[in-house]
């Protein structure tokens, strides 16, 4: 787990930024089940292929990774099981209009304790093409040749 800015981050998910353009993030809670927060409270779990779908007016996370609790007995969790988001009706509201107007989907970001209560970080995201995300590499290496050629005048070489 990695401590930042107050809250100490259990799982990233790394990919999210290379294959989606995120528009706006939210933080929401999670309806979780006690083994899943001691699996987690070990540093356990992984977002790689997780997303979030829109049923019945309710937000599910989905594909998240959370591995049985060693310790458990036959009450421990399904691993990949659907978790419910905890978000106010006003923010669910508004979430389900912006997926129906555009081609919008909700993607995971992180998953964190925030005084030791389990929030996720949920992005309002639209997938980028393959063009998108070579323009985003070379912008990327532009901008580390540029920082470097800076560093080098401040030294003097």
């Amino acid at each position: 787990m990695v401590k930042e800015k107050g809250r100490n981050v259990i799982a990233t998910n790394r990919k999210a930024r290379h294959n989606y353009a995120i528009l706006d993030t939210f933080e929401a809670g999670i309806a979780l089940l006690g083994t899943e927060v001691k699996s987690l409270r070990e540093g356990k779990a992984s977002l790689a292929d997780a997303f979030a779908t829109v049923d019945d007016g309710e937000i599910w996370l989905r594909a998240v990774h959370i591995p049985e609790y060693g310790s458990g007995s036959w009450t421990n969790h399904a691993p990949r099981r659907n978790r419910k988001l905890l978000l106010h009706r006003r923010e669910i509201d508004n979430l389900i209009g912006k997926i129906r107007d555009g081609n919008l989907t909700l993607v995971p970001l992180s998953l964190y304790f925030n005084d030791g209560k389990v929030k996720v970080e949920l992005a309002l995201a639209r997938g980028k093409q393959a063009h998108d995300k070579r323009q985003d590499i070379a912008r990327r290496t532009a901008q580390r040749e540029v920082e470097r050629e800076m560093g080098r005048r401040v030294k003097g070489m």
